[in-house]
């Protein structure tokens, strides 16, 4: 597309104009069940599989949107080599591994960005390093496709992300960098840690950051990102003149299919969110506070929930229930596997995994025809043809890494909504 696309997601259902996204590369095979668990995984995958379906949810993107790949936005950028410097001193430092210095400079933009996501093998040139059960002196990014996570557009701003474990920090600096320099997609960053080595209670990640409307975000606050990453944004917001609500949704700090927001409430249209019951509507264990920034003013009070506390600004959203209303165990098997988790291509219109048959007939229950995305890909079906729509996408292997279609996307810019 000509020129850049410059950042603007004032909701979350906006028709999307451009998504940022990481296709799977060889990096989720440069892990063992040895270190599964460091990399955030409870188990490893089979990228066979992982490929076939994210190439299906990738076409599907394709048809209907323009799509960035990140290791394309990085290799393009890194062409520029006081960008490439600036970068590879930004995560050597932060990984202790300055004597990388030298090896990265030396590398092609491509292959830099290459290596950078895939993990730098480590050379065996003494006996410390002989005797090491580690691979690699710079690791691989298992996480990154998974790109909600490092940095999110909000508003008309990208806020980077101070991720919860340093083995992700990576990730949010690579995507500053790509805002700040590329020529296809751009976004003024603010970011909440200047040093990355300071401030470690203060988190915040993407996939607990949701913006229900032009005034209102949503937050999950819990494993992820903290009371201190919130109070980063309400400073942020004191700053500016229109009045800013946040609605804060504490969340359990275990299990991991817990650990943002988006696991267990997505917005599916202008009055439709799917929720997953037990712990939107039946936890008094985790609380509901909702945060009011009025020139500078700041007044918290709690909410009996994340729809009431919508209702009250006039969002008056109809909960279509994960997993469906009749058996708690479906319920948390369907949420398990992000059965929460979906993603909007436009109003009425998202994209989430097939495997989760309850929740996909309780969508179809509200309305939303039910779209193969292999028949899209074949042009069997016109998603234009349909007001209201799901796409599913095959997906046995990719909930195993711990998301879902919403984890897996970082819209750049949609479309107003007309409210």
């Amino acid at each position: 597309m000509a020129g850049k696309l410059k950042t603007g997601v004032f909701s979350e259902i906006g028709e999307l104009e451009g998504v940022i996204l990481h296709s799977p590369g060889k990096e989720i095979e440069n892990m063992t069940p040895r270190n599964a668990e460091k990399a955030l995984y409870s188990d490893i995958l089979n990228k066979k599989i992982v490929d076939k379906e994210y190439s299906q949810f990738k076409d599907v993107l394709d048809k209907l949107t323009n799509t960035f790949e990140v290791q394309d936005l990085l290799a393009k950028v890194l062409v520029n080599e006081k960008v490439k410097y600036d970068l590879i001193r930004k995560i050597t430092e932060n990984e202790k591994v300055e004597y990388l210095h030298g090896h990265l400079m030396s590398l092609s933009a491509s292959e830099l960005a290459k290596q950078l996501i895939e993990g730098v093998v480590m050379e065996v040139d003494n006996l410390t390093k002989f005797l090491s059960n580690q691979r690699y002196s710079l690791a691989p990014l298992h996480n990154f496709f998974f790109t909600r996570d490092g940095s999110v557009s909000v508003y008309n701003k990208v806020l980077i992300s101070r991720m919860a474990s340093q083995v992700r920090d990576r990730e949010s600096i690579i995507m500053e960098t790509i805002f700040d320099f590329s020529e296809e997609v751009t976004g003024t960053t603010f970011n909440p840690v200047d040093n990355r080595c300071s401030k470690k209670d203060l988190t915040i990640e993407g996939g607990d950051v949701l913006v229900a409307r032009d005034d209102i975000l949503l937050v999950g606050m819990g494993s992820r990102t903290s009371s201190r990453g919130i109070d980063y944004l309400i400073e942020r917001f004191k700053g500016e003149k229109k009045k800013q609500h946040i609605i804060i949704q504490e969340l359990p700090m275990s299990p991991e299919s817990f650990i943002h927001l988006d696991m267990i409430f997505t917005f599916l249209d202008k009055d439709k969110v799917m929720t997953f019951d037990p712990m939107v509507f039946h936890s008094s264990k985790h609380i509901t506070i909702h945060i009011i920034i009025d020139n500078g003013k700041v007044t918290i009070r709690e909410e009996s929930n994340l729809l009431e506390g919508l209702k009250n600004l006039g969002m008056d959203l109809e909960p279509i229930s994960c997993g469906g209303t009749k058996d708690s165990y479906v319920q948390e098997r369907e949420q398990w596997h992000s059965g929460a988790n979906f993603f909007a291509l436009a109003p009425g219109k998202v994209i989430g995994y097939e495997r989760n048959v309850y929740t996909i007939e309780e969508l179809n229950n509200h309305g939303f025809e039910v779209l193969r995305a292999r028949d899209i890909i074949k042009n069997r079906v016109n998603p234009a043809d349909y007001e209201k729509y799901v796409i599913t996408i095959e997906g046995s292997e990719l909930p195993r890494g711990g998301g879902g279609c919403r984890c897996m996307t970082m819209p750049v810019k949609r479309k107003a909504v007309e409210w």
